[in-house]
This record gives structure tokens, C-alpha cells and sequence, in this order.
């Protein structure tokens, strides 16, 4: 059963970066604003997500 939760859990994750990324391209932020939050969300998947989530979201 654990397989599956890690799972499950492993691709809510993925489709909540590639949310984030989207929604960063299509932001009005600068490129370095964008650069940077792309980068942070690919190499800190969970973490990148959440701060992006609480910080740029709102830009």
C-alpha cells in the first residue's frame, strides 16, 4: 500500500509544479522573476512550489 501513496503523492506534486510553471510564464513578472522561481520549482520540487505558492502567486 505504501507504493501507491508514494505515488499518488509523487504526481500531485508534479502537476502542481507544472501548475506553478505555467502560471509563472504567463505572469507579468520579470524574466529574472520568472527565471528564478522556474528554477527554484524544478530543483526543490515540494518546497518550490509551496514558496511560490505563498510569495509569487500574487504577482
Amino acid at each position: 500500500m505504501g507504493m501507491e501513496v508514494t505515488g499518488v503523492f509523487g504526481f500531485l506534486i508534479l502537476v502542481a509544479d507544472v501548475y506553478a510553471i505555467v502560471k509563472t510564464f504567463q505572469s507579468g513578472m520579470s524574466t529574472g522573476g520568472k527565471v528564478a522561481w522556474i528554477v527554484a520549482i524544478v530543483l526543490l520540487p515540494l518546497l518550490g512550489v509551496i514558496l511560490w505558492f505563498l510569495f509569487a502567486r500574487k504577482n
